[in-house]
């Protein structure tokens, strides 16, 4: 448990400034829908007019961008994006700075296997993983509903929260298996976040295809986008379980890797 004390004091700061982030962007965006409130028709119109690679672009997709939920929808695009570059981060620093630091002797000398470093590792950053996602859904909540008036919005909000918190794990895991396999400490944070970046920039282009169906698997970007569960109310059980396979396997294969990685002490 020292371990996990040792890495929730270490990102505390780090933590304290992403759920600001957060709660800035939750409460800027739908600010925005307050000053154009009256005005959705109009501005839906605009954006169907616009082309359809501006569309994708932006994210707009088919929101109905008149009500809090649909304008909600395209800020969690970003929202996304901002929680999945938080959690691929902590995942590829948690391994990585032990080695960068010169920390990884003084901790592997301790009366604890590797697999016990890594798993309490695992824990603080879920941990902060929870913070960030609770901080998300509490403001969206608080904020969404002033602006939904009589509408519905609770539900909807928790199941986009569930789907973000599920590619936040898959891509601190996918953060971290990066860090396990790199032979260069320093650069493992850039290289999983220029992956991430990669594969947001792939969920764009397959928008912009016209067979985006094909390619849909590739990217996690694709699995929990808001116009699905917004339209439909649920997560599409087969992404569910895609990602649960590939945060397993993923998780796996650091553990299995780990405890025969040559350290740079």
């Amino acid at each position: 448990m020292n371990i996990v004390k040792r890495e929730m004091k270490a990102n505390a700061k780090a933590l304290i400034f992403w759920c600001i982030g957060v709660l800035v962007m939750v409460g800027a965006g739908m600010g925005k829908y307050a000053g154009m409130n009256g005005n959705g028709d109009t501005i839906n119109e605009l954006m169907s007019e616009m082309p359809a690679s501006l569309q994708a672009i932006m994210g707009t997709a088919s929101f109905d961008l008149s009500t809090a939920i649909g304008f909600y929808g395209l800020l969690y695009v970003y929202l996304i994006v901002m929680a999945t570059i938080h959690a691929v981060m902590l995942g590829s620093n948690m391994i990585a700075k032990e080695e960068r630091d010169k920390t990884a002797e003084f901790l592997l000398v301790k009366p604890i296997s590797r697999s016990t470093v890594i798993s309490m590792k695992m824990v603080s950053a879920l941990v902060q993983l929870l913070v960030f996602n609770l901080v998300t859904l509490v403001s969206s909540i608080i904020i969404v509903e002033r602006y939904a008036g009589v509408d519905e919005t609770t539900g909807t909000i928790y199941l986009l929260m569930i789907g973000m918190f599920l590619l936040q794990v898959l891509f601190l895991i996918m953060g971290t298996a990066i860090a396990v396999f790199s032979n260069n400490a320093t650069k493992a944070s850039a290289v999983a976040t220029a992956i991430l970046l990669l594969l947001f920039i792939l969920s764009i282009l397959i928008n912009l295809s016209g067979n985006p169906d094909l390619l849909k698997y590739v990217t996690p970007f694709k699995y929990f986008e808001a116009e699905s569960i917004i339209n439909h109310h649920q997560l599409e059980p087969f992404y569910v379980s895609l990602t649960g396979i590939l945060i397993i396997a993923l998780t796996t294969i650091s553990y299995i890797y780990y405890q025969k990685k040559d350290l740079n002490l």
